[in-house]
């Protein structure tokens, strides 16, 4: 599927999903020109750019 198609069912935008493609955090996609081809049954990420709550935090901190 095309970074279209991809943010469409992700509910992303459709740069966010290139950025993604990128940094290479959706397994199996490649490059086809200018596009990026993406496998069908491929699944969102996880957002790595969430901060951690405090409690989160804490319980790191104690471990």
């Amino acid at each position: 599927m095309t970074a279209s198609k991809a943010a469409e069912l992700w509910h992303i935008s459709q740069r966010r999903v290139q950025v993604l493609c990128a940094e290479g955090r959706i397994p199996g996609v490649f490059k086809l020109g200018d596009a990026w081809a993406i496998p069908s049954d491929s699944s969102k990420p996880s957002d790595s750019r969430l901060k951690k709550t405090k409690k989160e935090q804490t319980e790191n901190e104690c471990d």
